[in-house]
Order: C-alpha cells, then structure tokens, then sequence
C-alpha cells in the first residue's frame, strides 16, 4: 500500500464515494505483479522459442550434410550400376568376338588330335595350331575371368554404396522425425508465448484502467475541496496553500519524477506519493539517514515504523528538517499525511513542503498550526 495522502476539506467529504487511493494502490499493485509474472513467464518461452528455433536450425543444417552425402552416394551409386551394365555388355562381346575366332580356325570343334596332324603340313605347323587354339583357349577363359572378376567387384562395391545410401535416408528420416517433433514443441511454445504476451497485455490494459479511475478520483477530490489554499480538519489547519490545489509539478528538487506510483524508492515507497519526498527531502535536503520501512511506510505508520528503523524521536520543538505526519482521519487524511518543516515562524505557525496536497501527486508548500500533527527528528 502507498502513502499517499488524501488532502480535502473536512465539509463536502460525506458526498464522496468511500473508495481511497490506498484501494486504487492496492489494485494496481496487484495488476503489476501479475504482469512482471506473466512477463516472466513470456520471457521464459522466449527463450525456450530461441533454443528449439536454434535447434531446428541445426537439424536443418545436418539434414543438408545428409542430403549432400546422399546425392554422392546415388551418383556413385548410378556410375556402379552403369558400369554393371557396360562390363556385361563386354562379356557378351568377348565371348561372341572369342568364338567367332575358334569358329573360323575349326569348322568343328570336334577335330581329333588325329585330324588336326593330317590336316597339317608338317609337325611343326601341328604344334602351332595346337598351341594356337589353347592360347585362345586360355585368353578367353582369363578374358571372361577378368570381366567376371570386375563385375563381382562392381557388385560389391554397388551392394556398399546401397548400404551407405540406406543408412544415409535413414538418418535423414530420423531427423526429419526429431525436426516434426521440434518444430511441434516450438508450435506449442510460442503459442504459449502468445497467450502470455496477451495476458500481459490484457492486465496492463486493467492497469491503465485503474489508473484512469484513480485519476478520476483524485480529481473528484480537488474538484470537492474546490482546490481551497487554506481550510481546517479537526485540530488540523493550514493556510497559504501554494499553489492553491496543490498541483506545483514535479519540483523541489524531489528525482523520482516518473508518472506517480509508477517506480519505488529507495526507501521501497512509491514515487510521488507525500512519504517519497519526505524521506527524500530528509536524507538528501537536510542529510538526515532514512532507512526503509519494511513495508510500514504510510504516513500514519511513521510514529512507530521511524523509530524503529530509522532510531527517529518524536520532538514538540520543531526545527527545519524536521518530519510532520498528521495522523490518519477517514474524513480527510485515510493513511495519513506527511510533510517535512521548512521553517518555523513564532506565532505558532509552521512553513512546510509536501508532496500530493489533494490527491495531485505534485509539489506545494503552505502553512500549518502547530497542533493536531507529530513531529519527528531524524539522526544525521
């Protein structure tokens, strides 16, 4: 909860709605943390989306190696089968080219030793056709070896490089299988990413909306106090408010000067709220050491919370630099208010400064009666 301090005069406050700040605070603090979750969460699959978007990358690129082995492997694969072809080919010529020769030297191949010596001239030409025939013999018998030999080896080298080639479109169908179960999970990632970016969107859209009422209420305040420099509640007086509705901008020097309630301190207060510039003032104006609050830092709570963590006292001399809190009143102050002494005059009237005089969120100064407020007097 902030310590915003909502400041009007004590007569019109009966036609107000009884909503606070304190409510608007608690509301959109409360829309706040569910958007740094949900941004949490979406900043989670994001980077869950980047690994598997990495992932499939790499599968991609490995499916690419794989294509390009493949390609090698069916190119080797159709010469070898080509070859096959060619060396069969070669067989068959050999052969007919071989027994196109024997045919031609014998009209039968059933020539007796005997016929083949008296067909001959001598023994000698005998010798010759005899050695003739069987070196023909043998050159064909080592030709069709050979030729066999070369397509048994083509054979094998073609059943490996089919081996090669099976195990290559399998790995690749194993990498298409894993890449569909990735690019399913990254499917489902970023869908997820999408429903928490959207509700991201739609809480800040909630937020916005509490806002826009918040304003309206505060607003509503000023409008009802009809922005008066001087009024009385209770015991409470104040007179010479500047400017007169207290909407004075963010100045003074106070630094947290973002759009109200939109960051936390130092001190774990929300900006621009009565409390923030009061610490501020406090530590950096007049040097004074505030430490947090502990989450005990609206302005009614200052009494006790100050002292004990800040080894604040409570004074009834006040003095510049001093800490003014005016207790909670449901009437006109709900959590409080709190102000810091800028100087003291000898008629019983005090200068101070402040911060979010009705509601505003801004600077003021004005004057206020030393009574129905506390003074509390920070260590240097």
């Amino acid at each position: 909860m902030s310590g915003a301090a909502l400041m009007l005069i004590a007569g019109p406050i009966s036609l107000l709605p009884k909503a606070h700040a304190d409510s608007y605070d608690d509301k959109m603090s409360a829309l706040q943390a569910q958007i740094n979750q949900y941004q949490a969460q979406a900043n989670q699959l994001n980077q869950q989306v980047q690994t598997l978007q990495g992932k499939l990358a790499s599968l991609d690129q490995q499916k690419t190696v794989i294509q390009a082995q493949m390609a090698l492997s069916q190119a080797k694969l159709d010469q070898l089968q080509q070859q096959i072809a060619d060396t069969q080919v070669k067989i068959k010529n050999n052969q007919d080219a071989l027994g196109d020769t024997i045919a031609d030297m014998y009209v039968d191949d059933k020539i007796s030793p005997l016929e083949m010596l008296a067909s001959s001239s001598n023994i000698s030409d005998y010798l010759d056709k005899q050695a003739y025939q069987s070196s023909i013999q043998d050159q064909l018998t080592q030709t069709i070896k050979d030729i066999n030999d070369l397509k048994a080896k083509l054979e094998s080298d073609k059943a490996s490089v089919q081996s090669t080639l099976d195990e290559q479109t399998a790995q690749k169908n194993s990498l298409v299988a894993v890449e569909d179960q990735q690019q399913q999970l990254l499917n489902e990632t970023q869908g997820q990413e999408s429903a928490y970016e959207q509700l991201v969107a739609n809480t800040q859209q909630q937020l916005q909306n509490e806002a826009a009422k918040q304003r309206a209420y505060y607003e509503s305040l000023v409008s009802s106090a009809g922005g008066a420099s001087s009024g009385v509640s209770g015991s409470f007086q104040w007179q010479n408010l500047s400017p007169s509705n207290g909407a004075g901008g963010c100045s003074g020097g106070y630094t947290y000067c973002g759009p109200q309630d939109s960051t936390v301190d130092q001190w774990a207060l929300y900006n621009r709220e009565c409390v923030s510039y009061v610490a501020w003032a406090l530590q950096y104006r007049f040097g004074k050491y505030v430490a947090p609050f502990n989450g005990q830092g609206n302005a009614y709570q200052w009494p006790s919370s100050a002292p004990a963590y800040s080894g604040a006292v409570r004074v009834y001399d006040p003095q510049p630099g001093d800490a003014v809190i005016l207790p909670a009143d449901s009437n006109f102050a709900p959590i409080g208010h709190a102000m810091i002494v800028e100087a003291v005059y000898g008629n019983g009237w005090i200068h101070v400064s402040q911060f979010n005089m009705f509601g505003t969120g801004q600077y003021s100064t004005m004057d206020i009666r030393n009574s129905g407020v506390i003074f509390l007097r920070f260590h240097s």
